[in-house]
């Protein structure tokens, strides 16, 4: 059976995770979160006081990155994989506010982008996997067979985040996390490095109206065109 390269981008928020994770584990692919490797990051950062503000410290962080191993174990109970940041299990703590709202600033880096990239492309080396991010299909996997992007209004995105978190226990404000969501977007679009957009050869995704299930069904057909 031929393997390939699933590659999904798009902007946060717009349950590109969600997806990648269900696709994976419906056709038997290995799945990658490159976003939550950057978050990862984001997170050492916050635990070792390299932020101050929306000010990163690079040049201790550049000293340091090569010791900032991330990898994902599979959970036995959901099924699903988790991330680990130098051998604790970090899941929880990287989807926290606090992380989301510095998580840009600290994957703009290029550096980090150079680190991540390198180790997103080890895990990849043997296809068969789906990995979701910022620039999968344009940096990342440039050769991946199948590239999707996903799309979704900002006030959409913000209620799904709102949501997710309301149904963690946290105490959030949605419009603090719209703000978020935008600030997100711009400083994505607009990096130096591998600013976030849509491959040439990129299926379009707008899954602002759509279910869960619809989106399944969607990705499905697109997956099944391949022969697995």
């Amino acid at each position: 059976m031929k393997k390939i390269t699933i590659a999904i981008d798009g902007f946060s928020s717009s349950g590109k995770s969600t997806m990648a994770k269900d696709l994976a584990k419906e056709i038997g692919y290995i799945y990658i979160d490159s976003g939550a490797m950057y978050r990862a990051v984001t997170l050492y950062c916050l635990q070792n006081k390299l932020i101050e503000g929306n000010k990163i410290n690079e040049e201790e962080l550049k000293k340091r990155i090569a010791d900032i191993q991330i990898n994902f174990k599979l959970d036995p109970s959901t099924m699903r994989p988790v991330t680990y940041l130098n051998g604790e299990n970090v899941e929880n703590e990287i989807r926290r506010m606090e992380v989301s709202s510095k998580v840009s600033f600290v994957s703009a880096i290029p550096f980090v982008r150079q680190a991540m990239v390198a180790q997103q492309q080890a895990m990849g080396k043997e296809k068969g996997i789906v990995m979701d991010g910022r620039d999968i299909g344009t940096v990342v996997f440039p050769d991946a067979e199948l590239k999707i992007f996903v799309t979704a209004s900002p006030e959409t995105r913000a209620q799904r985040r709102y949501e997710e978190l309301k149904a963690k226990g946290e105490e959030v404000d949605y419009e603090e996390i719209l703000k978020n969501v935008k600030e997100r977007d711009y400083i994505d679009q607009n990096r130096d490095v591998a600013p976030l957009r849509q491959a040439d050869d990129a299926i379009l995704l707008d899954n602002g109206t759509m279910s869960l299930e619809e989106q399944k069904q969607w990705l499905l057909e697109k997956v099944m065109s391949f022969e697995l």
